[in-house]
Formats: C-alpha cells, structure tokens, sequence
C-alpha cells in the first residue's frame, strides 16, 4: 500500500511538471501572436472580391446583430453575403429578408437548400449554396463562418491580408480566434466562455508554436481559396463530418497548402446554457476533438494543471513539495487565463470571472474523463455516434 502510495504521488508530480510545461507553451504562445500582429500590419494590402457563405438553420437572439455586422465592413474589394437555409419556414429566413431589405446597398441573396447531402446539414447546405447555378458564390475566396459570429468593420481587411504573405507554399486558408459573448447571465454561459477564453484558444495557440503553424480550421472564420477547397475535395466531402471545420483545414493542408491565423478575433454568442445543455455542449466537443486527433486528445491530460496538482495533493499526503506545486500551478493558470483570454482575446469578462476557474478546470477535467466513456453526442436535438470523424444517427 506504501508503494502505490509513493508511485501514485511521484507521477502525478510528473503529470504537475509536464503541465506546468505546456502552460509556459501557451504563454509563449501568446507572446508569438502578439508579434505575428505586428507583422501581419506591415503585410501589403490585399483585398480580393470575396463571398461569404452563411448557413443557417434557426434563430437565436443576438443572431440579427451578427448578420449586420457583416453588411458594415470597410472593405476596399467587392463582396457578397449569401445566405443558406433549409426551407422558406426556417426563422432565419425572414431575417433575412430584413437585413436585405436594410442594405439595399449590398450583395446579399438567400438560397434555399432543400437537400440533406449528408448528416452534417451546415456543410449539406454549403455545398448547395457554392453549386446553385441561379445565385451561387461568384468569387475566387470564399469566407464561412458560423451565423452566430459578430466582427468589426476591419474583418474582411484582416481575414484577407494573410493571402498577400509571401511563403514557401500558396495560403489557402485562413482562419480566426474567438470569444464568446452571452446576452444573459447563466453559470453554465459563464463557465462556457471562460472555457473558450482560458482553455480552448490556449490550446490553438499553443498548437500553432508546437507544430510550427496552424494545420487545421476553426468555425469562427473559414477564409479559403476555391482551388484549395477543391484540391481538398471540396464540401462534399465533408456532409458526414461533425468537425467539418476542423477537417477542411487538415485536407487543405495535407493538399499542400498553408494555413494562417489571422490577427482579427470575433465574436462568437454562447446561449445562455442551464448546466445540463453546458455539459452536453462540452461532451459533444470534447468526443469530436477526441474523434479528430485521438493522440492530440490524450494529450490534452497536460493541459489540466489545477486538477492534477490538487490529485497530487491528495496522493502525496499534503506533503511540502505537492502545497508549493500546487500555489506554483494556481498562479500560473492565472497568468495563461489572463495573458490569452485577457490579452490575445481581449474578453474582458475574464478578469471578473477568474474566481470561477478552478470550478472551470474541474468541470473540464471531468468531461476530458467522461468523453472516454463513448461515443454519442446530441447536436441540435439529435443523437448521432461518432465513428472515426463521421456522424451516423444514434438507432
């Protein structure tokens, strides 16, 4: 008993250290964005006509507003917002019709998207509205993100910018951080943002320096070049993939492309969860990203530093060591929340939230334990199981 006593407490100081390890990665990893910012400014001007493809299905409060920032953009190129729903009686269509009807000025057109090409209907619904022959994209860059996210008058002028970069291989993609935003005060929403804020985007970065560059999308900004979607098998492809994002840019770069992260971060709106939709979300990410980068996921045990150093703790019987490592990781977690989620992300409710991080870690580390246990999901009111990157509907 004495052994296992003394093995357990001496690893779970070794998973301590490690984690400690990868948090002093994603500081640094805050640091090269915040250089790369400057770089990315000194860039010439490029703004190539552009598409955005938006597709749509309901509508949440905030919804509105996200679309109309789209409509505000200071922008020297030509660009076009086309919108994409299932059918005329989906809520989002009408509004649509109104922010049509408020910029008459823009290029905006809705497509109705009546077929289910796969299980994934955003993707089904974007291979529709790139192939409809009356008033699909007309441009060589396309832009997807998802219906919910807000972004500056500066948006398109930042997302483009990356594809003037000089490289040893063409940019084909280029993608963007996020923060969420909730309109109403839930512990769930809270706990969600915080988790983006602290968490997530911490991960991202900390890819991008350990792996020497961004190899995958997220589905806050998809900016791609039409000749990269198509050499990667374009959308269709993908209408059974749950981490369609993901899996876009991994097959853009395995194409032989790069992909960059552009200094813009936009907004993304967090519903205001009960707990119980928060920790369905969070399982529902947390299997997709396992599904998507098995090893990457085991991995992610490094990145729960405040568990560990409280398992640590308890394994090593409050000894002098485990209480040093323990105040050592706290002030540290800090440091990564404050310097990403402050700092790169500009989110400034994390400062407020802080006192809720160690009940964020947690919760976390429960769900990265739980997400072992199978392999169903809920999204959007359906069940599905997962089976190597693929979606198949729960019998």
């Amino acid at each position: 008993m004495q052994t296992f006593a003394t093995t357990t407490g001496i690893v779970t100081t070794v998973l301590v250290a490690a984690s400690m390890v990868y948090c002093l990665l994603a500081l640094v990893g805050a640091l090269s964005f915040r250089i790369d910012v400057r770089r990315q400014s000194r860039l010439p001007a490029c703004a190539p006509a552009v598409s955005i493809l938006k597709p749509v299905k309901g509508f949440d409060d905030g919804m509105y507003e996200a679309f109309r920032s789209h409509c505000l953009q200071d922008y020297a190129g030509e660009y076009e917002l086309i919108f994409g729903a299932g059918s005329e009686d989906d809520p989002a269509v009408e509004a649509v019709h109104r922010l049509i009807a408020e910029f008459p000025q823009r290029q905006i057109r809705l497509i109705l998207c009546p077929e289910r090409l796969g299980t994934n209907g955003k993707v089904s619904n974007l291979a529709q509205m790139l192939a409809d022959p009356h008033g699909g994209a007309r441009h060589e860059f396309l832009l997807v993100n998802d219906s919910d996210i807000r972004v500056s008058p500066h948006y398109l002028e930042r997302v483009m910018r990356p594809f003037a970069s000089p490289a040893k291989k063409p940019v084909g993609m280029v993608t963007a951080l996020y923060r969420g935003h909730s309109a109403a005060w839930t512990l769930g929403s809270v706990l969600e943002s915080l988790g983006i804020a602290t968490d997530f985007m911490a991960g991202v970065l900390t890819a991008r320096l350990v792996e020497g560059g961004i190899h995958f999308g997220l589905g806050s900004t998809l900016a791609i070049r039409r000749e990269a979607l198509a050499k990667a098998g374009g959308f269709e492809a993908l209408v059974d993939q749950l981490a369609d994002d993901y899996e876009m840019g991994a097959r853009i770069a395995a194409a032989g492309y790069s992909i960059r992260l552009t200094t813009e971060v936009v907004e993304t709106s967090v519903p205001a969860y009960k707990l119980s939709g928060f920790l369905s979300h969070q399982l529902r990410w947390a299997r997709t990203v396992r599904d998507s980068r098995r090893w990457g996921y085991v991995g992610l045990l490094f990145t729960h530093l405040l568990p560990l150093a409280v398992a640590n703790v308890l394994a090593s019987g409050a000894s002098f060591l485990s209480i040093w490592l323990l105040g050592l990781a706290f002030f540290l977690r800090l440091g990564v929340a404050m310097q990403v989620g402050a700092g790169v992300l500009g989110d400034r409710l994390v400062l407020a939230n802080l006192w809720l991080l160690p009940l964020r870690d947690a919760v976390g580390f429960a769900i990265w334990v739980w997400s072992f246990a199978g392999n169903t999901i809920v999204w959007r009111g359906e069940r599905f199981v997962l089976k190597s990157g693929r979606l198949e509907r729960a019998g």
